[in-house]
């Protein structure tokens, strides 16, 4: 049985074709247009296989409620030439098969849950740190979904008083997004954050921020491991940083038996977001 996947990003489309093993036959990427260009992209790469379902894992914010009207829409993006677009309904016109969809950040979770570093345990997050922030949770292999998808990289965490930084989230300003994303650090420090590697002060303030978003994630959701990655992450130096400052906001409430083990980087070598796309249709 052959399997479509999508990974929708807001920067780059990732198709795939695989199995139910998570066994990635053919994958392809092309950057992220208008959505006839797009679509034509993705159609050209399955027309050479024969697929009985497709999984898209998308970019958002995307009505994922199935009462709704626009169910399968993107909503209010700033990719204005996507904005109100129908993906759902796009794909099950062009190929006549079950489409299967959610959020990019929760098929990323579902990948490491089925296929990856999630896969001895019964519920994990996956956090993206990247261009935006977001997070998904797996729960018993079921990803989470309430009235709308959610939108974890805009929490509110405390501002470090020494930073003074005004935010770069355009909704939120000094919202998680807003004071950890990529572009918040280059905004913040006038240099992308792979030029700021022997910076330790700017991964103390990232951590710090983390941390704090980790904090609230595990004492609302309780899950068990929690899988960090996307660009901002490639700083190989965050991980412990994040886990000691996790440590210190816990203080001994809640039990945290190895934090090497907690948080964790992803282990499907970036093909998460992809192979959990194609495990939605499972």
């Amino acid at each position: 049985m052959l399997i479509g996947g999508i990974e929708a990003g807001g920067t780059k489309f990732v198709c795939a074709v695989g199995d139910q093993t998570g066994k990635i036959i053919a994958k392809t990427s092309f950057p992220t247009v208008g959505p006839e260009e797009t679509f034509k992209e993705v159609k050209a790469f399955f027309a050479d296989y024969s697929i009985e379902a497709i999984g898209i894992g998308s970019f958002g914010p995307v009505d994922l409620d199935k009462q709704s009207k626009t169910y399968g829409t993107i909503l209010n993006t700033p990719k204005t030439k996507w904005k109100n677009y129908d993906v759902l309904k796009r794909l099950q016109t062009d190929y006549q098969l079950p489409v299967y969809m959610d959020t990019d950040v929760n098929a990323a979770a579902l990948g490491e849950y089925k296929y990856g570093i999630g896969n001895d345990v019964d519920s994990c997050m996956y956090i993206t740190v990247g261009t935006g922030i977001g997070a998904g949770f797996v729960k018993d292999g079921e990803t989470y979904i309430g009235k709308s998808h959610p939108e974890m990289g805009h929490i509110f965490v405390q501002q470090h008083e020494d930073d003074k930084f005004v935010g770069s989230c355009a909704y939120h300003g000094t919202c998680l997004e807003g004071l950890a994303s990529g572009p918040a650090i280059e905004k913040r420090n006038g240099k992308k954050g792979n030029l700021l590697a022997d910076q330790q002060s700017v991964w103390e303030l990232e951590a710090y921020y983390l941390a704090q978003a980790i904090m609230s994630y595990f004492l609302i959701l309780s899950p068990e491991r929690v899988i960090i990655g996307g660009g901002v992450l490639k700083q190989e130096q965050l991980y412990p940083l994040i886990r000691e400052k996790i440590l210190e906001l816990v203080n001994g409430y809640v039990a945290i038996e190895n934090v090497d083990n907690f948080i964790v980087a992803p282990s499907l070598n970036d093909e998460q977001g992809i192979k959990g796309a194609i495990a939605l249709t499972l």
